[in-house]
């Protein structure tokens, strides 16, 4: 069985970024028939709120990517100690004791030599009397994850065969001084506890996979197949890392985006196949094929979200906005009625406030000066209430026949003073809906 798992971490609210890779994991396991997993990666205990994971689980929740099983690391330290221990028996965990600045000046030694910034391996070979001088002085000791400096290869389903030298690579930090368990170590350990088969991430986890997979087999575990997507920039091609806070879901929902015009965005971009809405989420699991993706940046704009927003909302039937419909105090026997005739003429579900507003209080007037006698006297030949869906075609003749007006010289000016717009919905449709005809 396929297990994925989409791991964020609660120190801030998710953002399109992170859709893709939930995404991704999500539609990988539903195809397959397998679970997906939402793991909490908290092992920041400063940084990691409460708020956020809500938030998190409220933004999926919200998309319809539903987890099987939530995991939180926070409630797994004993199991990283006990990982840990192993990792010291098998010879492949070090203590170190360097602060900050030397690491520092080493790599910067390292680099004028022309050589790649690369741990040098020194506290490896500390005897026992160091380490204790050194805890002496009051350093306290972190742990390196000791590489076997050979190649490191898998199948990327993304990127293709992937080779790294170990031997370019630092031995990874895995815990701080403070006693905090990283990323690296405690995503590794899950992993392999939780039986995850298939992880997608972004591209820039590249590295991390390679120490990843040797930390997964010193634990006598078989790590899971990778993809590496693309990361998203800008519509130029501008780095968008800096501008992904602006983008976070909570803040596009409350902007009216659809959540299927935004899966069926995520779904595709960056892809070879075209982006187009689904109409449901069975469609776009039927759709996805991780293989279709490219390893180049992909290009990602808001203002796409839109007309995708728009689509979805003007076909929605009804019954899926009836009670919004009726929260604005659109009366039940003009509910339907009234669906009918804005729903041509808006982007977000939200647009409908104003086009009831409209019809209930009547709209400024929009009167050229040339137009104004024009437009006062065809209002007063307007016929008395109730207005049909015949009623505009019957005053407009009359209008015609009085005034000797007719085309777009007739019809924009009327339009205009009892809508003040330029465009809409047919106004033999608008007219049993309007309350108020403002005066002029």
């Amino acid at each position: 069985m396929t297990v994925t798992r989409f791991a964020p971490s609660p120190t801030g609210f998710i953002h399109v970024g992170n859709l893709r890779t939930a995404l991704m994991n999500y539609m990988i396991a539903r195809k397959s028939g397998g679970s997906f997993i939402l793991r909490l990666d908290d092992t920041d205990q400063e940084r990691s709120k409460q708020e956020y994971a809500d938030g998190i689980m409220e933004d999926l929740d919200w998309l319809g990517l539903h987890w099987d099983r939530v995991e939180k690391q926070s409630l797994r330290m004993d199991r990283y100690r006990e990982a840990a221990d192993q990792l010291r028996a098998a010879g492949r965990f070090y203590e170190c004791f360097e602060t900050p600045v030397e690491l520092d000046l080493k790599r910067k030694k390292q680099l004028n030599m022309g050589r790649p910034p690369v741990y040098d391996r020194t506290s490896l070979h500390l005897t026992e009397a160091q380490k204790a001088a050194f805890r002496a002085e009051g350093r306290a000791g972190y742990w390196r994850f000791l590489l076997n400096q050979n190649r490191i290869e898998w199948p990327d389903g993304i990127i293709g065969d992937v080779s790294i030298d170990a031997a370019s690579l630092s031995d990874p930090v895995l815990i701080r001084a403070d006693g905090q368990v990283l990323y690296t170590f405690a995503s590794s350990v899950d992993d392999i506890d939780m039986g995850v088969t298939f992880i997608v991430r972004g591209s820039d986890h590249v590295t991390n996979t390679a120490t990843q997979i040797q930390i997964m087999q010193a634990m006598g575990g078989t790590p899971p197949s990778f993809a590496h997507h693309s990361l998203l920039t800008g519509a130029k091609g501008e780095e968008l890392s800096k501008r992904l806070g602006v983008l976070a879901l909570r803040d596009l929902r409350a902007a009216g985006v659809e959540p299927m015009a935004l899966l069926s965005l995520m779904a595709r971009l960056g892809s070879s196949k075209p982006v187009e809405l689904a109409g449901s989420m069975e469609d776009l699991i039927a759709g996805f094929d991780v293989g279709s993706f490219g390893a180049a940046p992909t290009k990602f704009d808001a203002e796409d979200l839109w007309p995708l927003t728009r689509h979805h909302v003007q076909g929605l039937p009804f019954a899926d906005v009836a009670d919004r419909i009726a929260e604005l105090g659109v009366p039940p026997e003009q509910a339907e009625a009234f669906w009918t005739v804005a729903k041509g003429n808006i982007t977000t579900r939200a647009d409908l406030a104003e086009w009831w507003a409209l019809f209930r209080d009547g709209a400024e007037p929009l009167v050229d000066d040339e137009d104004r006698d024009f437009v006062a006297q065809a209002l007063a030949l307007l016929p008395p209430k109730p207005w049909t869906q015949a009623t505009w075609g019957a005053w407009t003749e009359t209008v015609k026949q009085a005034t000797g007006r007719k085309g777009k010289g007739l019809f924009r000016p009327l339009r205009r003073a009892l809508t003040g717009r330029d465009a809409g919905p047919e106004m033999a449709d608008v007219m049993p809906l309007l309350q108020v005809v403002r005066g002029v």
